[in-house]
This record gives C-alpha cells, structure tokens and sequence, in this order.
C-alpha cells in the first residue's frame, strides 16, 4: 500500500530559510528617511547664501528653521494616529510630496514669508508626518525581536541622509548656488515615493504574517482600525501620558537633547564655524562626519537597549554630550585641528542615540498600542526644543557677535536632561515574561 503524496509545505514547514518581510519594510522605511534627510541638510548649509543675497538676518532665517523643527514634532503624534486610521503608506506619501513641494518652491522666493510658507510650514508638516513616531510605529508593529536595534537603523536612516546629502548641498550652493541645492532636497523625496508605493505595508496581518519574532506569549500588537478622530486618539493618548511622571521626565529631557542637536549644531555649527574663518564646505563636511558616526552610535545605542537599562544610558548620553559642547568654543578656528575632530566623533556617536532607549521607555510604560504615539508627543517636545535653540541661537548670535554663550548654555542643560534621566523609573514586569528569541 502506498502512501499518499505530500501536500504542499506551508510557510511553517518550509525548510528553506526566509527572510521575514520585516526586514523588507524596515528597509524601505530606511530608504524612506534617508530621502526625507535631504531637507535636514538644507538649512544650516543656506543660511550664509540666503544672508548674502537677501540681506536677511540670522533671526529671521532661524525663525523660518524654527517653525519647521516645530511643526517636525507637533506633528508627529499626529501622523501616528494618521497612521492607525488611513495606513502608513498614504501617510508617507503625501508627507514626501509636501517636502518635495516645499523644498522645490523656494527657488522663486523673494520674501521672508515666503521662507516661513516654505521652509517652515510645507517641509515642517511633510517631515513632521515621517518623524521618529514613524520609526516607533514601523518596529512596534513589525518587530518582536530585535526591536531596539531596528528602532536605532532607522533613527540612523535622517544621519545616513545628512552623510549623503550635506557635503552635495553645501559643494552645489557654493558652485551652483543655493536654489540648485534646493532642487535636489525636492528630487530626492519625489524620488523615494515609488517605493513606498510598491513595498511599504502597514502591519504583516496584511499579509497574513505575525511580526518578526513574535509567540503567543508576545504576538506584537494587533492590526488596529480606529473608530473616531485621529487627532482625538492623540490627543486622548497625550491626556492619559500626561498624568504620569514619566512622560514629563521624557519630555524635559528630549527637549534639551533637541536644543543641543537640531536646534543648535545642525542649524547654526556651519555658521558659527565660518565666524571663526573656516569656509563652509570645510564645516558641512565635518557636519556630514557626524553623519558617519551618528548611524554607528545609533545602531549600537539600539543593541545595548535591548541588553541595558535604557535610563542609564540616557544619563551617559546627555552627560557625554554637555561636556563637548562646554569644550566646542575652545575648538573653533579656521582650520581642523586634531580636537575638533575628537569632538565630532564623539558627538556623532551621541547624535540621536537617545531614541531607542527613548521609544523603549514609551513602550515599556504605555504599551504596544499607544507607545508610539506617546512617543510622538515626547518627540513634538524634542522639537519644540529644536526650534526654541535655532530661533534663540541666531539671536544670541545677532546681540553678542558669536555662539559661545548659546554653546555654554547647552552644556549646562545638558546636565539638567541627565538628573531627569536618572529620575525616571523602571516600570515592573512579570517575572515569568519570556524574551523573544532572535529570528530572521
């Protein structure tokens, strides 16, 4: 008697290894911010040619910057509950279509409000809806395993753009000038819409997959169809975060690590670098280096959350980065020395290397479901710190001729955001939690 031929294998009998499509969304997600980062290269590069041609001063440019780090986090809470309701694709989408409109229309500016419409208000909302909520949102639904570290490649995928975009920008406004450098932060966002198109998928339910690594004692949160307002659900998830300790722990110090980052150094270290006689490619360029070790110090800094208590790194992250901004006026001159390039090495390592542990403590204290999009209004915080840095430095430049006093200010804040870190608590988990194993 002979035995029935096999069926075919199901996915879970298949013996031929796979690559879980996690991996495959992660990477156009990647893609996706490293197109958007063309435009976080844009500002601190223009604003000597926009001083030059126009007349404007360091303020006013910055106030335009401003608005858009701003509205780069106010908006994030809400493209994730955006997310939740209509699908990460559309999203993403219409948030590089603004950014290529934005970017591309300042070419035919002639007024500084038309810099505030552009700069701040179309590129704001555009990159706002594909901020660091967009990272938790992607690793909190499609990650089990491995979550920390794929949160810190994607935060790596905004330095992975400054690395490639900065030098280009700052060599074609020189060449070309700065409408030429402008054009290509437009092309580069419309080109990345093709992919999202084709491959990004808002939950592997969609696909009938569960999230990489996840088991039935951890299966990943559940595809979500909201019912009502999304700006209703982030405002109600902002309501219920707010009566915690946590949240404003969080908060306070994510908005100095946004003063001390894309506020001040990534608005105003070209600038305040050209004060000192060194030519603005020379700083774009170290600006760019940054770029280089920010994706290690991110990546690393999203494998030791998931082996370290991620408010001790916190602390060793801000207190690290206040004692090189204390340093950075003493390292300004015309040329690079030997500890500048200290400073830039190690301040890359920092860059963004406070968002894994960050979206692991949101997750940790609010959940899988409403995590992310804490994680959204902790980050509008980290935005509004940025913006408060690159309005307040331009002016403290416009008053007193140099940075040194906005450099030493952030130092001592910096400080400040370590003592917060060190407050936040641990929540407890149950002592019989499995951990997820490592899959592919």
């Amino acid at each position: 008697m002979t035995s029935p031929p096999p069926g075919p294998l199901t996915p879970a009998d298949d013996p031929r290894p796979r690559v879980h499509f996690a991996w495959v969304v992660a990477a156009v997600a990647f893609t996706t911010l490293v197109g958007a980062a063309a435009f976080r290269s844009v500002p601190g590069v223009l604003i000597e040619p926009l001083h030059d041609e126009f007349g404007w001063s360091h303020g006013l440019i910055g106030s335009a910057v401003s608005l858009n780090l701003m509205l780069f986090g106010l908006i994030s809470p809400f493209a994730a509950a955006l997310m939740d309701r209509f699908g990460v694709r559309p999203v993403v989408t219409f948030a590089l279509l603004m950014v290529a409109l934005g970017s591309g229309l300042t070419v035919f500016m002639t007024q500084p409000w038309q810099l505030i419409l552009t700069w701040g208000l179309l590129v704001g909302v555009g990159t706002g809806s594909m901020s660091m909520a967009f990272v938790a949102t992607i690793t909190s639904r499609w990650f089990v395993a491995r979550r920390g570290l794929v949160s810190g490649i994607l935060t790596a995928g905004n330095a992975t753009g400054q690395l490639i975009f900065l030098p280009v920008v700052a060599w074609l406004a020189t060449h070309h000038g700065w409408r030429t450098a402008a054009l290509l932060a437009s092309v580069a966002a419309l080109a990345v819409v093709p992919l999202v198109l084709v491959f990004l998928r808002n939950h592997p339910a969609d696909l009938g997959l569960r999230a990489l690594g996840a088991t039935d004692a951890d299966p990943g949160p559940p595809p979500h169809q909201q019912v009502g307002s999304s700006a209703g659900r982030a405002l109600a998830v902002l309501r219920d975060a707010a009566r915690t300790r946590t949240f404003w722990l969080l908060a306070g110090g994510f908005a100095i690590c946004g003063m001390t980052t894309n506020g001040l150094i990534a608005t105003h270290f070209v600038p305040a670098a050209h004060d000192h006689g060194m030519p603005a490619t020379t700083a774009a360029s170290l600006l760019a280096v940054v770029g280089v070790f920010d994706v290690v110090g991110t990546i690393a800094s999203g494998w030791l959350t998931d082996k370290v208590d991620p408010r001790l790194l916190l602390v060793g992250y801000y207190a690290l980065r206040g004692v090189g901004l204390i340093t950075l006026p003493a390292l300004m001159s015309p040329h690079v020395q030997p500890s500048m390039w200290v400073f830039i090495i190690v301040y890359g390592l920092d860059w963004v290397a406070t968002v894994p542990p960050t979206v692991a403590i949101c997750r940790e204290w609010f959940g899988a479901a409403s995590g992310p999009i804490v994680f959204g209004w902790v980050f509008a915080s980290h935005q509004v710190g940025a913006a408060v840095a690159a309005t307040g430095a331009g002016i403290v430049r416009d008053v007193t001729g140099d940075y040194d006093p906005a450099f030493y200010s952030a130092a001592g804040l910096c400080a400040v955001a370590a003592a917060m870190s060190y407050a936040i608590r641990r929540r407890p988990q149950p002592a019989d939690q499995p951990q997820p194993a490592g899959v592919m």
